[in-house]
């Protein structure tokens, strides 16, 4: 069976390269309450609804004894909020300034659309959030046919597959087997494999690899290749089908019919 809709991620496979943003919210709303964190413990969630990526990161064992220490008790609901609120505040400062799009986006976004293809996304962003980004990205020229948020899914985001489920509503795909889930983190290959669906890990600008464009220029050669087959490693041991290096490895993968994963 032919591939006839793409379901893209955001922040990290499409725009906001490094996925920049949400990490330094994370870490300024954090830092607020007295926790500081490193970037690898922000990104290990990268990809859930962000109110779950704090939950996640304050189930952290280190994060757990940290709060501990700082306050004498486990953290609440009440905690979990107060960091939200922040972390809210200060993506929104910065939100559209790190949604320009990824190299080769645009390019691949319209030679996808002139073959026909559905173009739809999922994101751990909010609908309120996904507005700032989706706005920011058409200005240059890339607008999926169809944006699900986890507020159409009850809050439900990833690792499941609910997301997707709705693109394949809204296109009337007949089958899992007509889809491809393309995404930069653990969470997306998570929900791509809880759907059912084809589902490709892009590396370069990924939150996986956690690296600004001018970062990752500045890397030598060899230092590229080691943290390129590390990243390819997690997304595989996450049950990745595919990894890519950019998007415009994507074309000549969705223009056959897929029949099994190549590693």
């Amino acid at each position: 069976m032919k591939i006839n809709t793409i379901i893209f991620d955001w922040a990290g496979t499409t725009v906001d390269y490094g996925c920049m943003a949400p990490v330094k919210a994370f870490e300024k709303a954090f830092a607020d309450v007295g926790i500081d964190l490193s970037p690898d413990q922000i990104r290990e969630p990268m990809g859930m609804l962000k109110i779950d990526h704090i939950k996640a990161l304050l189930e952290m064992s280190n994060v757990k004894k940290a709060w501990h220490e700082h306050y004498g008790r486990a953290s609440e609901d009440s905690d979990i909020q107060k960091i939200y609120a922040a972390f809210e505040n200060y993506l929104f400062e910065d939100l559209a300034e790190n949604s320009t799009l990824k190299p080769d986006t645009l390019e691949v976004f319209n030679t996808l659309k002139e073959k026909g293809f559905n173009i739809g996304s999922t994101t751990g962003y909010t609908k309120e959030m996904m507005t700032v980004v989706a706005k920011e990205a058409e200005k240059f020229g890339y607008k999926p046919d169809f944006v699900a948020t986890p507020d159409d899914v009850q809050s439900i985001g990833r690792p499941y597959p609910y997301m997707i489920f709705e693109n394949m509503k809204y296109f009337g795909t007949l089958s899992v087997n007509e889809v491809v889930k393309v995404g930069d983190t653990v969470s997306d290959i998570k929900e791509g494999k809880n759907a059912g669906v084809y589902t490709i890990a892009v590396i370069e600008g990924s939150s996986e690899l956690g690296l600004s464009f001018e970062e990752y220029q500045r890397l030598s050669v060899q230092e590229r290749e080691n943290l390129v087959e590390k990243a390819a490693t997690t997304f595989y041991s996450a049950g990745a089908d595919n990894c890519i290096l950019t998007l415009s490895e994507l074309i000549p993968l969705v223009l056959e019919p897929i029949t099994q994963a190549v590693h």
